[in-house]
């Protein structure tokens, strides 16, 4: 599969990491149930805004798209995105990018005009518009638009290749001296890691038009052969019921988020919450819900594990964690349903703590519930608490970029203690409870509650978590 990757010349924000959640959900599905996944990744390193951005700044290109580069790596490995197979950057793939330009002049679909540069003619592909759907039968023959991203509505003749501007970063080449534009990118590079037809082709659903239709008309012009045989277009999220943007206040990166104190695995959730096909409204109630769904699982699955059972197995028990695993399953084959899938899972774990309240859950249905749990998480990938590197390398970052002001004080709280310190206060208490010495213990409980320390006495044994 081949997934439209960022254009890295800012932050990538919450919507934007929607789409790659929604694909890495996806990825994680497939392999969950065997399907071996090659997945291609463009990095759009050369565009409008990225030329535009550079030469505001007094950066060089490849120094200015290196950093931006890095951030969405990171905000990737903070979401636990898998990364694919093949990172594709636009900027190393010029020679193809040409070679396909001069196939499509060789089949009559593309030309040049005076000042040199290169334009797919849309009259040389009657299918223009069948994935969209779109009426194009009012669009004007032979007039030209050459920004890389215009109104939605707009069909005509697209850049190809945009003859060199002084100040802008270019290359020489065979048809002349310039930058690719934005389309013909994902078409050279898709088709050079995955052929002239591939499976499955994904990305945010404002990129089906005009995007992914010039994609598809520049590769079938030239191989005659269906470019991608299915199609996934995640749709956008609101906030607040509204569109996000930095005019209305409501436009947040992961960052921004990670600063507020929330977790990275509960972002992670929230954004999945909904099924990609369907518009998600992103809200920070939704984001607390997500964070408490995650401490059900974590304390859920701590207590099981570290729970003392009889040996033997419980047939109703067996039978309900056979249950939520072919309903979880069910939920994911039925066009990634996210929503319904977690259900079967909170169902079990209601089911299962009542019956470990009652002394009914033995050894065997442990195993059979961890299975469910090692399922669900191989592709929602939250139950496993590694939140505290994201938040750390936030804080790293705010401090770096003098973002400071946008931390939130009970988030520094949060992080002054350790976690070998906290382990220390715990074993602490523990002794001083021991020994009766129950006001030192009712004090180191509440010093850690004022830095965000939960501790949690069952029968089980002592177990602390971070709010």
């Amino acid at each position: 599969m081949y997934a439209c990757g960022p254009t890295v010349y800012d932050y990538g924000h919450i919507g934007n990491f929607r789409t790659f959640l929604q694909i890495d959900i996806l990825r994680r599905f497939l392999k969950l149930i065997g399907t071996p996944v090659r997945h291609v990744m463009n990095i759009t390193d050369v565009d409008d805004k990225i030329i535009r951005n550079s030469i505001a700044s007094g950066i060089p290109i490849g120094e200015y798209t290196a950093r931006f580069e890095q951030a969405f790596l990171e905000d990737l490995d903070a979401l636990k995105v898998q990364r694919p197979e093949q990172f594709a950057r636009a900027t190393e793939h010029i020679p193809q990018m040409v070679s396909l330009i001069q196939r499509l002049a060789q089949a009559g679909a593309a030309y040049q005009t005076e000042d040199g540069s290169w334009y797919f003619r849309l009259a040389a592909f009657p299918e223009y518009g069948k994935l969209s759907k779109k009426d194009l039968s009012g669009m004007e023959d032979g007039a030209r638009v050459d920004v890389d991203e215009y109104e939605k509505d707009s069909a005509r003749d697209f850049a190809l290749w945009k003859a060199a501007k002084p100040g802008e970063t270019s290359w020489d080449t065979e048809i002349g001296r310039g930058r690719p534009g934005w389309h013909i990118e994902c078409s050279a590079m898709a088709m050079e890691y995955l052929g002239d037809s591939f499976d499955l082709h994904a990305g945010g659903e404002d990129l089906m038009f005009p995007h992914h239709e010039n994609e598809i008309a520049q590769s079938e012009s030239v191989t005659h052969k269906l470019f991608a045989r299915h199609w996934m277009h995640v749709r956008f999220l609101l906030v607040d019921g509204r569109k996000m943007s930095k005019s209305e206040g409501n436009f947040y990166t992961l960052r921004d988020l990670l600063l507020k104190g929330y977790k990275a695995s509960a972002i992670r959730l929230a954004l999945v919450s909904v099924p990609y096909r369907h518009q998600l409204n992103f809200t920070f109630d939704g984001l607390t819900e997500a964070t408490n769904a995650i401490e059900r699982l974590r304390t859920f699955s701590q207590r099981i594990k570290t729970g003392n059972f009889a040996a033997g197995a419980n047939p109703a028990l067996q039978a309900a964690a056979e249950k939520a695993q072919a309903d979880y399953l069910a939920a994911l084959n039925n066009d990634l349903n996210t929503a319904e899938a977690r259900a079967p899972i909170f169902d079990l774990i209601r089911t299962s703590n009542t019956a470990m309240d009652q002394g009914e859950l033995l050894a065997g249905d442990r195993d059979a519930i961890l299975a469910v749990l090692a399922s669900f998480d191989a592709v929602f990938d939250v139950i496993e608490d590694s939140d505290a590197e994201p938040t750390r390398a936030a804080l790293a970052w705010a401090e770096r970029e003098g973002r400071m002001k946008d931390v939130v004080p009970e988030l520094l709280t949060r992080q002054s203690l350790t976690d070998e310190a906290i382990d220390a206060l715990v074993a602490e208490r523990t002794a001083a409870k021991k020994q009766r010495n129950f006001a030192r213990a009712d004090q180191i409980r509440n010093e850690l509650a004022e830095k965000g320390i939960v501790i949690e006495d069952s029968k089980d044994g002592v177990r602390w978590k971070r709010k």
